[in-house]
C-alpha cells in the first residue's frame, strides 16, 4: 500500500504527470483506500498548480502563498515563516505522514513538545531501537516461532530503511528533503525485498 501511495503522489504533484500540482494539505484524512487497500490522494481545496510548468523546476518555489497553508504537524515549517509553496512542502508532508503510519503515533501526540517532534523521535531511535518506536501491530504474526523471528528480522530491517525515508523527507531544510522519485524508488526495492524474504 506504502509504495503505490507514493506512486500517486508523484502523479498528483506533478513529477511524472502532465500538470504539476502542490496539494498543500497531505495528512492521513486525506488519503482514501480503495478495496485492494491503494491509496489516493484527495481533497485539493487547498492545491496549487504550476502554470509554467515546462519552463520551471520543481525543486523552486513558485507559487506565492500568504500565511500558514495544510494542517499543524503536517505542514512544512518554511510555510510558517512566509516561505512560497513548493514541491518540498508536499515531501515534508509526505515524510510525517509516513513516520506518522509505521509508529501509530500522530505529531501533535502530547509526547511532541519541549523540542521534541515525531521526526525527532524517530531520527533518535534510528538505527537500533526501531522495533521499541514501530506501531506493535506491524509485528503480530500467527507463524511458527522459526519463522516468526525470521520474519520479524526482515521486518525491522525493511522498517529502519522506511523510516529513515521518513526522516529524510521530513527533514527542516527543504533542500535536505529526497526527491520523490528516489523515495519511490527506494520503497519499491524495499518492498520487493521483503515480499522475496517471504516467498522463502
Amino acid at each position: 500500500m506504502e509504495v503505490e501511495m507514493k506512486n500517486k503522489f508523484i502523479n498528483h504533484t506533478g513529477i511524472q504527470g502532465q500538470t504539476p500540482i502542490v496539494h498543500c494539505d497531505l495528512k492521513p484524512s486525506n488519503i482514501l483506500l480503495d478495496k485492494d487497500m491503494t491509496g489516493h490522494v484527495g481533497d485539493f481545496g487547498l492545491a496549487k498548480f504550476f502554470a509554467d510548468h515546462a519552463t520551471h523546476d520543481l525543486s523552486t518555489s513558485e507559487t506565492r502563498s500568504i500565511g500558514i497553508r495544510g494542517t499543524i504537524g503536517y505542514t512544512a515549517p518554511e510555510y510558517g515563516m512566509g516561505s512560497e509553496v513548493s514541491a518540498y512542502g508536499d515531501i515534508y508532508s509526505f515524510g510525517i505522514l509516513e513516520l506518522e503510519m509505521f509508529t501509530g503515533k500522530r505529531p501533535t501526540d502530547e509526547i511532541f513538545k519541549d523540542g521534541l517532534s515525531l521526526h525527532n523521535f524517530v531520527k533518535e531511535a534510528l538505527p537500533g531501537s526501531v522495533s521499541e518506536i514501530s506501531d506493535p501491530i506491524l509485528f503480530q504474526t500467527e507463524r511458527e516461532e522459526e519463522e516468526n523471528f525470521t520474519r520479524s528480522v526482515k521486518i525491522v530491517e525493511s522498517l529502519s530503511l522506511i523510516l529513515e525515508i521518513g526522516v529524510n523527507c521530513s527533514s527542516d531544510l527543504p533542500r535536505e528533503r529526497m526527491e520523490i522519485n528516489d523515495v519511490a524508488s527506494k520503497l519499491h526495492f524495499i518492498k520487493g525485498t521483503l515480499l522475496g524474504s517471504e516467498i522463502h
